[in-house]
Order: C-alpha cells, then structure tokens, then sequence
C-alpha cells in the first residue's frame, strides 16, 4: 500500500512538473508528459464518464492550427502543445474526475512547484554560479536569462510568478487566516516580483488583486489598497530608491539599456499599423508574421508587440481572431457571476483563488507572446482547474468548508 501511494504521488508530481515548467516544449522532448499521463491512468477511480471539454479541444485545435501552422508556419509547435493540451483534459476529466480530493491535491502540489521554483529564483541572486546549471539540468536546456527559477527566459518565469502570487495571497485572505499571516504572504509575493524583475507580472498581479480585494472586502478594499500603496511608496522612497548595490531587481530593470531598446508602446503601434494593412487578417493574404516585418527596424529577430492577443487578431482577423478568443473564454465569463456570488463561502476559497490567479495570468498575456494557447508556464492547468470546478458534484452548495484527506480513495 505504501509503494501504490508513493508511486501514485510520484507520478502525480512528475506529470504536474511538466505542465507546470513547460518542459515538455524544450527542443528536444526530454520528458515525455503523455506518457506519464498515460501511467497516472491506472489509477483512475471516480472518473467523469461524459468528457466535459470536447468543445474547447476542437476550439483550441482550430485556434492553434491557424495559429501556429497557417499563421507561422510552425508545425512542431503545434503538435507539441496538442501534446499538452489534450493530456491536461484528460488528466482533470478521468485521473481528476469526481475526486475532490484529487482535485485539491493537484492544486497543491502545482502551487508548490511554482513555490520552490520562486525560491531558486531568489538564491539564484546571490548564488547563480551554483543555481543556474541545477536549472538548466531541470529544464533540460540552457537558461537563457538569469535570475529566473525554473524558466529558460524570465518571459516564462513571469507567469510562475503572477501565478503563485496572486493564489498565494488570494488563498490567504480567502481561507480565513490571521491579519498577521496575510501581511507576511503579501510581502512575500512583492518580494518575489521585486526580484523576479518582471514589471508586467507586478502589474497584472496588481489588477488582479485590486480586482478582488474591491469584490471581497467592498468599501473596505479602499483603505485596504491605499495603506498598501503607502507603505509600497514609503519603502520605495526611503529604502529602495537609492539602494545602487543589487542591479536586479524590477526597479533597476527600468533604468537598464535593454529596457529601452524595446518600446512596448512603440512595438504595438507597429502592430497596428501591420493590422490596417492587413485588416481581414495576415492568413487571408497568405501573408506570415515574417513577410510583413522584414526589415522592420521594430520587429528585427522575429520579434512581434510581446501581446498575445494582438498578435493572434493581427494574423487571424477580427472576425476569425475574437471568435476564437470569445469561444475560448466564454465558460470563464460566464462563470465569473457565479463566483462574486460566492466569494465568501468557505467551501469554495480555494476556487476564488484560482479564478483570480486566472485573470491575473490572462492579463499578463497582454504584455507577452505566450499565453494559454501556447501553454506557456501554469496557463493551461490554471484554465482547466477554473472549469472543472464547476464539473464537481454540488460545489457551492456545501455550508461547511471540504475537509478531505489528501490521499488515494
């Protein structure tokens, strides 16, 4: 019984290792995530029998082909996050199922890979001689910026980082814990931020907060988020704004040469000025990304707006694009009355926060390529961990909070 279980978590965690670092989309396919799904099988117990995500498979197989096939020209991304994609649905629906246990298990662990994956990130700072080749031998390539935890580019590390922020902050205020506790968790995540030196993660996690401290606390999220934005400027004004020692850090980001090399601005201006050429969409002209940014002073090695939303628009149109996004997205929206609704009950404070963890990370897609269509980072679990939620037996109408143990049934 013991060796079932150690087997049964240890397949559990590699499978959730995959989704969470994106190691399955290396170049060279070193850790084979659906074979290790397939090995999670024999342990199904309390499966969905009716597959509840056929709609949003063929939607993303659509969204992708276009994307990535028709769009640019790139078939092996494509089938390596079909890859992804797929597995991932099948793990909630069969391995998941009925299984709130399960469910809540997953969570957990997924959140504590991101959680070790922030504390290499910070001994990264002072010991990247020894931190960076222990990254590279877990990602199974070179990292390519540093400090970052386990991410090739501090563009993928900064979804980690939104993601376990934004949950581990949530989490802590929606499970009813100690003032003191919550203050010690909000600091924790502005110092993985600080010195995760990804400004689109300090924004999205601030929008994402803002937004539910205003719905949780109402009137109150007022004095809550000015007291916050004080004692933020206090520590900037007084403490950070004249620390010259650590260059990396967000802050010190913003001074650097490469900050400015690559306007944000300036690059979706760019952008648009492509759509207006190109307005029913770069695959209606037979046109890819490539073709119309040659010799674009802006776009030099492939770069595009860094807006995953913009991008997918620009090459598949408004009609086809926003489609796309809205059938994508629909169940989400749809959801998100039910979860102002019941935003303070207990049973349901974990789902809170992932619901929030997911408009944190969606937002942060406006300021990168990757986003949950190409499965960068926690995107994908995090999307299918807000709908089957609602696949659970009776999920909001329990009046005592899920007090399940955290084991095989």
């Amino acid at each position: 019984m013991l060796l079932k279980k150690c087997l049964f978590y240890g397949l559990m965690l590699f499978y959730l290792y995959t989704l969470a670092f994106n190691i399955f989309m290396t170049d060279t396919l070193r850790i084979p995530a659906p074979v290790i799904f397939c090995m999670l099988l024999f342990f199904v117990q309390k499966p969905l029998l009716d597959f509840g995500y056929t709609k949003e498979l063929i939607i993303f197989l659509i969204g992708v082909f276009l994307y990535q096939v028709v769009g640019m020209s790139n078939y092996i991304t494509f089938f390596a996050i079909l890859l992804t994609i797929i597995p991932c649905s099948l793990y909630f629906n069969y391995f998941v199922g009925a299984n709130k246990s399960r469910y809540y298990a997953s969570i957990l662990m997924f959140f504590f890979l991101l959680m070790c994956s922030m504390i290499i990130m910070v001994l990264d700072h002072s010991m990247a001689g020894t931190i960076d080749p222990i990254r590279s031998m877990l990602l199974g390539e070179p990292v390519k910026q540093s400090p970052a935890g386990l991410a090739v580019t501090q563009f993928n590390f900064g979804y980690q980082v939104v993601a376990i922020t934004t949950f581990a902050f949530i989490a802590s205020c929606t499970t009813g814990q100690y003032l003191i506790v919550r203050v010690l968790v909000l600091a924790a995540c502005v110092a993985c931020i600080y010195l995760g030196m990804n400004r689109s993660a300090f924004i999205s996690f601030g929008a994402g907060v803002t937004l539910f401290l205003f719905i949780y606390y109402r009137y109150r999220a007022v004095f809550l988020v000015a007291a916050t934005v004080i004692i933020c400027f206090g520590l900037y004004t007084y403490v950070l704004k004249d620390n010259t020692d650590d260059k990396n850090n967000i802050l010190s980001k913003n001074q650097a040469k490469e900050a400015n090399d690559f306007n944000r601005a300036d690059m979706a201006a760019e952008n648009l000025k492509i759509f207006a050429d190109y307005p029913f969409g770069l695959i209606f002209y037979g046109k890819t990304w490539n073709d119309v940014t040659y010799r674009n002073p802006l776009f030099t090695f492939g770069l595009s707006s860094h807006n995953a939303y913009l991008m997918f628009i620009t090459l598949l149109g408004p009609f086809l694009g926003l489609g796309l996004l809205w059938a994508i997205y629909y169940k989400t929206v749809r959801l998100f009355w039910q979860t102002i609704k019941n935003v303070k009950h207990k049973g349901s404070a974990i789902y809170v926060a992932i619901f929030f963890t997911f408009i944190a990370i969606s937002l942060n897609a406006l300021s990168h390529n990757g986003w949950l269509m190409s499965v960068d980072g926690p995107t994908i679990f995090i999307y299918f961990a807000v709908l089957h939620y609602n696949r659970l037996k009776d999920p909001v109408k329990q009046t005592e909070p899920v007090q399940e143990e955290l084991a095989v049934a």
